[in-house]
Formats: C-alpha cells, structure tokens, sequence
C-alpha cells in the first residue's frame, strides 16, 4: 500500500504552544477572584489532546459544568490572540521536513482544538502553503476520529496516515481505519500494540518506509 497523505496532530507533534497557552491564562484568571491558583505548565501538557469541555472538567473541578465551559470559552478566545501574534515553539527542523513531505505527499491537519487555533499555528509560522485542508471540534462539534473521517472523505484520500503523540491520537487513527504513526517525542505515551511506526523527532519521517 502507497501512502498517498499525512493528517497531523498539531499539540507535542508539529509545536509546542504551552508557554504562550500559560501567558494567555495569566490575562483571565486576575479577572475571576474566585480563582486563587495559577494553571502550570505541566497542567497545561496533561491537557493536550483534550477537548475543550475535558479541559475545563479537568483544570476547574470545583466549579459546575456551566462555569467550566464559560472559562474555557474565554480563555480560547485570549489564547487566540496571543498566539496569532507569538505563535509558538516549532520542533526542530520542522518546516524542512513539511516542505520535503508535501512533495510526495499531501499534508493534513486534525486537531482537538478551537476554530482559530490551527489558524495561528499556520500563520505565525508561514506554513499555510503546506497543507492542503485542516479541521477541529471547534467548528465541527465530532470528535477528531469522526473529523479524520472528514477529512479523508472531502479530501476523497485513498492511503491516508495519522501522526500524532497521544492515546487519543492512536484512538482516532483506529477510529478512522488508519495506520497510526506515533511521535514519541511528544507530550503523550501510546502502547507499542496501539502504534504501527514510531519517531524520535519530526525528520525521522523522512526516513521510516511509508
């Protein structure tokens, strides 16, 4: 089988935004008195690859479900607007590695985010001329096994992979009959059983037999 396209996970497998996603909590929280702690760093990397509502349950347990979703709303929308103006940490050779990628392949992304959130990713680092389509929850409301399956139909993808660091990214590849590519230098960890290639760093999928 010839792969014909890459879908990407974009937190912990193409950047890291944790610190400016921090830097955008520290403009909310100072608005809300009943919320006394900071959100960490490592917090903020146990959340990725979380929908919004699972992050909200999983930062602000002691608030009901409504207070949650209403934080989670307007701290997306502060994170948008630093991230569209800092954008974040790229890994290392990433844009060499998209460039040489989407001449033999087209390129994806699939993300469990906010609609605007991929947008910064793609604009604050020049890479829109990379990929071919993109999609989230943010704009669709399906999970990203379901927006895997959206994009491989509008897409009309033949031999599509799925590149991602986490669980849920080895979950919405199956969900998608998809082989999984599993970037082990990424925020997640993901069963051997559960994977069908592994990469060190982003160039290595230049390397690995497709």
């Amino acid at each position: 089988m010839s792969i014909d396209s890459i879908i990407f996970d974009l937190d912990g497998t193409l950047w890291s935004a944790i610190e400016g996603i921090c830097e955008a909590w520290k403009n909310v929280i100072p608005r809300h008195s009943d919320i006394t702690k900071g959100i960490t760093a490592k917090e903020m990397e146990s959340c990725m690859g979380l929908q919004l509502d699972e992050i909200g349950e999983k930062l602000f347990p002691e608030f009901q479900k409504e207070r949650q979703i209403n934080l989670i709303k307007e701290f997306c929308e502060e994170e948008i607007i630093y991230l569209g103006k800092h954008g974040g940490k790229l890994f290392p050779k990433l844009e060499e590695t998209l460039k040489a990628l989407s001449e033999k392949y087209k390129l994806f992304i699939v993300s469990n985010c906010q609609d605007g959130y991929i947008q910064c990713f793609l604009k604050a680092h020049r890479l829109e001329k990379y990929f071919q389509d993109f999609e989230c929850p943010g704009v669709t409301g399906l999970s990203k096994g379901e927006n895997n399956k959206l994009v491989i139909k509008r897409n009309e993808l033949k031999n599509p992979i799925y590149v991602g660091d986490t669980n849920k990214d080895a979950e919405s590849a199956k969900i998608a009959g998809i082989p999984f590519v599993y970037a082990r230098y990424g925020f997640g960890q993901v069963e051997k059983c559960d994977y069908d290639y592994v990469i060190d760093s982003f160039e290595e999928l230049l390397s690995i037999d497709l």
